[in-house]
């Protein structure tokens, strides 16, 4: 099973994002390259994509020339590697891979970014147009968009380009089982309203994202929020008291502040399940594979 989502508030019609994504995953495990593997490439083909915000769609920062980008994955043995505020690489994801296997769980900065030309990724320049007109819109609203909630937001808002299309989604992800083991990959793109340097619920272990034996979470959202809920690996631990992926999504959504945005995916071996408060392109996919 795979189950990928674009990022909380990506638009629903864009589901033919994750949808390809999980068939990317599937096909990888189809090869027997098991379920890391596929939630790497699932998530790769994701930053690929420049609707949504990793990778290629990353948001530029207030300065209007900084990109800087955080990714992860985790397998069910409790491996997990990081990059975070990495920049100028196509696919982070894939730098993050490559620490799981080293010693480190987290490469953060200008040492990420040398690790990854050490590593033979090539430089990258990850800023799309779509980016500078979101940066646009984004400071010519002089009110400060940090100072409003999501829902203010929504009932204020007065431009012609659309919310969500303004402030781009949030974090890209995948969880996936092979038939024997679970793994998930996350990469994001991060915010347009933060300082350089600033670090999301990504990178850290348990926030984000978690895997163990008995399934894997994956979440996306206002990241400062995420990581001080420790939400994807308490959300793991009602997994495994017994609640099933729906149950366990429904249970995350409740335990942020109303005006945080969230969203969860979440795979055990019974089935899968996705959502969030403010709608989110996401797919849940099943194959028989053979590993």
């Amino acid at each position: 099973m795979i189950v990928c989502h674009a990022g909380s508030a990506s638009n629903p019609a864009h589901v033919d994002g994750p949808r390809r994504a999980c068939g990317q995953g599937l096909e990888t495990m189809a090869k027997k390259r098991g379920a890391l593997a596929a939630a790497v490439s699932a998530t790769r083909w994701l930053e690929d994509d420049e609707r949504f915000n990793a990778g290629t769609g990353s948001n530029l920062r207030l300065d209007g020339t900084t990109i800087q980008m955080d990714a992860s994955c985790m397998n069910g043995s409790g491996q997990f590697g990081a990059v975070a505020a990495i920049e100028r690489v196509k696919n982070p994801v894939d730098v993050a891979l490559l620490v799981l296997e080293t010693p480190h769980i987290l490469l953060a900065g200008d040492g990420a970014t040398a690790f990854a030309r050490r590593s033979g990724f090539e430089e990258f320049d990850p800023t799309t147009p779509g980016a500078r007109e979101r940066l646009r819109v984004v400071t010519s609203a002089t009110g400060g968009v940090g100072g409003w909630t999501r829902p203010e937001l929504e009932r204020a808002w007065n431009f012609d380009i659309p919310l969500r299309d303004a402030l781009g989604s949030d974090t890209v992800g995948c969880v996936t089982w092979d038939g024997v083991a679970f793994a998930g990959a996350l990469s994001s793109g991060g915010t347009t309203t933060v300082l350089r340097g600033r670090v999301g619920d990504v990178p850290l272990p348990g926030c984000g994202l978690y895997v163990g034996e008995h399934g894997a979470v994956a979440a996306t959202g206002d990241g400062e929020d995420i990581a001080r809920a420790l939400l994807a690996y308490r959300s793991y631990l009602e997994l495994e008291s017994g609640r099933t992926p729906a149950e366990v999504v429904d249970w995350a959504l409740d335990q942020l502040a109303p005006s945080v945005d969230v969203g969860l995916i979440v795979v055990d071996r019974s089935g899968f399940a996705g959502g969030s408060r403010h709608g989110m392109a996401w797919c849940g996919e099943s194959a028989e594979v053979r590993t």
